[in-house]
């Protein structure tokens, strides 16, 4: 059997795994292990081995768990609730003001934990009762959340940026910046269509009743000072590290401690915040790390087996497709997988194929984990099997259909297609803020 075709028996035997439901680890790893055994005999078992000892000696995958406890105290502690009454008071006199001030929650949610799932929890318990409580459409509210959880990924400090640089082998800190800038576009491209079309058709999103708008200008003011903490930990972390005070690491266990002391001080640090955001952290972070260790196997047998070259081979020099039809059908590709795999899987399945290729092609590997980010969150809304549609339906209220979610997701679905081709388009847009830290 050549090589070419131990390597779709590889990906056909992974695909039929994760169809089956089993762990994403186990079948990527597991896949693994048993070619290298087929292959090369008990010398294989050196492949998942030095796997481990690459992951061990990552030095940035500290950071991984001193983000997502930051995230996790943040929101058990119920500080991302005072944002939501901060939004609630200061947007509430705008047309559709709710569904504004919950994007603003969104971006502020990703920047505390980085994880897409985090933001839909927290929109669909905190967000979503108050919108629809006060006459918001239905449809309108179940988008603006999605759409805003998507951003979760994005915005830094985001977990699977860090699983993508070290398949990359790319700097964590200039994925981080590259993400700031399109996550904020991405954001006031949600919050102009919600302003725009609430303005056409005020119905969708009315203003608040001047009784809950009449707010002392002193309880504004103490709104407004509590909704900015999470704003103050997240510069206490990234200030130093832009300005190269601290490293990556050492900026990570800042926000970790700084959430932790802001809990204390507000009275929120109980004994079960604390248990929760301790046992969460360990789970999600052993989850990670067995993911990244499963996926730098799998893409050093395929490396070994010459599938990348042979990829590279077929779309430059047998089908001589153009550079960027190449980088298109790849973001097709991701869309497709989106409707049955999460960002993760389709990440670690993917890239010992895509990110040589891509940089055998002349793009920038940086600017395009952005791309992946942004295509994978599209493939994530998208009907019929999006990820984020049966998790929306299971943290709605029994009033919202699946019929509701699949038809409210349209519109931010184009929005982030604009978003995407606007990037594509413009690689400064993405690389301008890490070729400026870094440049200095």
């Amino acid at each position: 059997m050549s090589y070419e075709m131990i390597a779709i028996f590889m990906f056909a035997l992974m695909m039929l795994m994760l169809f089956t439901g089993q762990r994403v680890f186990g079948a990527i790893g597991g896949v693994a292990a048993l070619a290298a055994l087929m292959l090369w005999g008990t010398g294989g078992s050196d492949i998942p081995f030095s796997s481990a000892m690459k992951l061990m000696k990552w030095y940035p995958l500290l950071t991984l768990p001193m983000f997502i406890f930051m995230g996790y105290v943040l929101s058990e502690s119920k500080i991302a609730d005072d944002l939501y009454k901060m939004f609630h008071v200061w947007m509430g006199p705008v047309s559709g003001g709710l569904a504004i001030g919950t994007i603003g929650l969104m971006v502020l949610v990703s920047a505390m934990n980085g994880l897409s799932v985090a933001g839909m929890a927290i929109g669909s318990t905190i967000a979503l009762p108050e919108l629809l409580r006060r006459g918001y459409d239905k449809k309108m509210v179940t988008g603006v959340i999605q759409a805003g959880s998507s951003l979760g990924i994005l915005v830094p400090p985001s977990v699977v940026l860090v699983l993508y640089a070290m398949i990359a082998r790319q700097p964590v800190g200039q994925l981080w910046l590259a993400g700031v800038v399109p996550g904020l576009v991405m954001a006031t491209m949600f919050i102009a269509y919600i302003y725009i079309r609430c303005r056409l058709n005020p119905s969708l999103g009315p203003v608040l009743p001047p009784e809950e708008r009449n707010v002392p200008r002193a309880e504004k003011l103490r709104l407004l000072t509590a909704g900015l903490l999470p704003l103050v930990i997240f510069a206490t972390m990234m200030v130093p590290f832009v300005n190269g005070w601290t490293s990556l690491v050492e900026s990570s266990a800042i926000g970790a401690m700084t959430a932790f002391l802001a809990a204390v001080l507000k009275g929120r640090m109980t004994r079960a915040v604390f248990e929760v955001s301790v046992r969460s952290t360990l789970a999600i972070s052993c989850m990670f790390m067995w993911i990244i260790l499963a996926a730098l196997g799998f893409g050093a047998i395929f490396d070994g087996l010459g599938a990348v070259r042979a990829i590279e081979d077929l779309f430059t020099e047998r089908l001589g497709l153009d550079p960027w039809m190449i980088l298109i059908m790849m973001q097709l590709s991701f869309i497709v997988m989106g409707t049955f795999l999460d960002d993760t899987a389709m990440l670690v399945i993917v890239a010992p194929l895509y990110v040589p290729l891509v940089h055998a092609l002349g793009f920038d590997l940086i600017w395009y984990g952005i791309l992946y980010t942004i295509t994978t969150q599209i493939a994530y809304m998208t009907p019929p099997f999006g990820y984020n549609l049966f998790l929306m339906r299971a943290m709605a209220p029994p009033e919202i259909t699946l019929r509701d979610i699949y038809g409210s997701i349209l519109p931010f679905v184009l929005v982030m297609i604009a978003s995407l081709v606007l990037i594509m388009a413009f690689p400064q847009i993405a690389l301008w803020l890490p070729n400026y830290v870094y440049g200095k």
